[in-house]
C-alpha cells in the first residue's frame, strides 16, 4: 500500500506508475473512515490529507512494503516509521511549507519526571523561559497541551524536552526524527539523548551508534554530526551516594533529586522517619520511596513531575549546578544549547 500526502501530489503520481488512486470523501466521520479502512487489501494508493484516516491505516496496515509518500519532496516513509512519528511524536505527516529556521535544539528523555527535570534545570541555571509560541521548525510535532506531550522553553533559542518512554524510547525516536527531517526537509541544530546507563556506558553508546548506522555520521567532541544536526547523548550514569539507608541500584534521575533535596531542613527531619522505616521494613528505601516521603513532609499534593519542577526552582543555583557538575552532565546540557 502506498499513502500519499503534501500538496504535490500531482507529481509524485506522474513519477510512478501506479495503477490505482482513491480519494476518499472529505467530511466522514470515524466510523465511515474505520470501515473504509476495513475494506482495504492492502495493494491500494491512497491521496489523503486526513490524518484520521492515515492513523486508522497505519494501524491496520505494518510491513516494509508499505510506504507513505510526502509528494512535497518525493520521499518516503515505512509505515512502522510513520506510525511510531504519530505515536510517540505526534507528529503531522500532511507536512508543511517551511521556509524559516530558529535556534532549536531537541531533548529526548525518558519519561515525564525526566521531562520537568531538565525543563526546571534549564531554567534555573541557564536563564530559559517558558514559550508560548512554536518556531516554525517544530510545527510538524503537534503540541498537545491536554496530554502535556512535550515541554518548550526559549532563551537566545529554543530547547524542545520530549519524553520518550524508556532507554528503548529515546533511541527509537532518535532514529524516527532524524528520518523525519530527511523525509520534511526541516533542521534542527541539536538533538539531545538523555539516557540511563543500565549496563555499561558502551553499551549505550553501542545502541546509539547502532541507530545512527542508518544516517551518515561522524564523530565530533561532543557526540556525533548527522547532515548539519548535532547529536549530543547526555548519559546519565554517576553513582550518588545516598545514605546507609537507601539502596542505590543504577543511576537515574532521582538521584539527582536527592542530592539536590539534601541538606534543606525537610529533608533533615527525615533522616530519623528514613532511618525507622528502614528497621520496620527490614530493607533500603528505593530512592523514589524517599522523594514521596520528602512530598509528604512538604506538603505537596501534586504529581511527582510538579514536585521535580518545584524542588529545583526553590533551589539555590549554585546547588542545582554543583550536583550537575558533579553528575558530569552539566557540560553536555551545556553543549545543547541551541545554535543554528
Amino acid at each position: 500500500m502506498i499513502i500519499v500526502t503534501g500538496d504535490r501530489y500531482d507529481e509524485a503520481l506522474t513519477d510512478r506508475n501506479f495503477e490505482k488512486i482513491l480519494f476518499p470523501e472529505y467530511g466522514k466521520n470515524r466510523e465511515k473512515l474505520r470501515e473504509f479502512v476495513n475494506k482495504l487489501k492492502g495493494d491500494e494508493v491512497i491521496v489523503t490529507a486526513s490524518l484520521e484516516l492515515i492513523d486508522l491505516i497505519l494501524k491496520r496496515f505494518q510491513g516494509e512494503e508499505h510506504v507513505l509518500i510526502y509528494s512535497n519532496t518525493g520521499k518516503g516513509l515505512t509505515f512502522k516509521e510513520a506510525y511510531e512519528l504519530r505515536k510517540y511524536l505526534d507528529f503531522d505527516l500532511r507536512g508543511a511549507e517551511i521556509t524559516n529556521t530558529e535556534k532549536v535544539s531537541v531533548l529526548f528523555c525518558e519519561g515525564k519526571t525526566d521531562s520537568k527535570f531538565f525543563k526546571a534545570s534549564y531554567k534555573k541555571i541557564f536563564g530559559f523561559k517558558e514559550a508560548r509560541e512554536v518556531p516554525p521548525n517544530l510545527v510538524l510535532i503537534e503540541k498537545l497541551f491536554e496530554r502535556d506531550n512535550y515541554e518548550l522553553i526559549k532563551n537566545n533559542g529554543y530547547i524542545a524536552i520530549i519524553p520518550s518512554e524508556g532507554n528503548a524510547g529515546v533511541i527509537r525516536n532518535l532514529g524516527n526524527f532524524l528520518r523525519a527531517m530527511e523525509v520534511f526537509e526541516f533542521h534542527v541544530g541539536k538533538i539531545g539523548i538523555a539516557i540511563d546507563i543500565d549496563e555499561s556506558k558502551k553499551a549505550v553508546m553501542d545502541s546509539i551508534r547502532g541507530k545512527l548506522s542508518s544516517f551518515k555520521y561522524s564523530k565530533t567532541k561532543a557526540g556525533f554530526k548527522v547532515g548539519k544536526t548535532e547529536v549530543i547523548p547526555l548519559l546519565i550514569g554517576s553513582k550518588i551516594d545516598l545514605g546507609p539507608c537507601v539502596e542505590w541500584q543504577k543511576p537515574t534521575i532521582e538521584d539527582f533529586m536527592l542530592a539536590i533535596l539534601e541538606g534543606d531542613k525537610t529533608f533533615k527531619k527525615l533522616e530519623r522517619a528514613i532511618n525507622i522505616l528502614c528497621i520496620d521494613l527490614k530493607r533500603k528505601l528505593k530512592p523514589k520511596e524517599v522523594i514521596y516521603l520528602a512530598m509528604a513532609a512538604k506538603k505537596f499534593w501534586g504529581n511527582l513531575e510538579g514536585f521535580y519542577e518545584m524542588s529545583i526552582m526553590r533551589t539555590p543555583k549554585w546547588k542545582v549546578e554543583k550536583v550537575l557538575k558533579e553528575s558530569k552532565i552539566y557540560e553536555k546540557m551545556e553543549a545543547l544549547l541551541p545554535s543554528l
